[in-house]
């Protein structure tokens, strides 16, 4: 599983012109879900991203996580961050999962983090989306649990 984390100060996601899903101060997660993922990787990816200490305390350093500022998450599937884009100019896709892999593991994700209280707002899998966002800092990460 990989994911493009940006801390963001506000983010929202349209689908046909109807904003289907916005936070405030958290993170924005695109997440990438291989086709030999397992649950194992979306717990691991999800409890890093939350524990992540990239929000600034009182003296300015990235020193709290997204659980200790009571953050919120946006997490939008996107399965072009599994790209293979070594060989010609046509990136290939073959490394991303299929939708009935990556759906279920996507919605576990959600989930588990809508398990812990943190609030979760979310794309639409499959659909054309426009995700607009302030990236605050700009801070942004990648997260990869097969390299762990």
């Amino acid at each position: 599983m990989r994911a493009v984390i940006q801390r963001v100060s506000a983010a929202n996601i349209t689908v046909a012109g109807c904003v289907i899903g916005a936070i405030r101060q958290g993170l924005l997660i695109l997440l990438g879900v291989a086709a030999e993922d397992t649950e194992a990787e979306a717990d691991w990816l999800l409890d890093k991203a939350l524990d992540l200490r990239i929000f600034e305390n009182e003296a300015g350093k990235l020193d709290r996580s997204a659980r200790d500022i009571h953050g919120e998450l946006l997490v939008v599937s996107q399965f072009t961050l599994l790209a293979d884009t070594r060989k010609g100019r046509r990136p290939s896709f073959t490394a991303a999962a299929r939708p009935e892999h990556a759906v279920p593991l996507y919605e576990h994700f959600v989930k588990r983090a809508r398990a812990q209280g943190v609030p979760v707002a979310t794309g639409k899998f499959g659909a054309h989306m426009e995700v607009a966002l302030v990236n605050d800092g700009p801070v942004t990460l990648i997260l990869d649990s097969h390299h762990r």
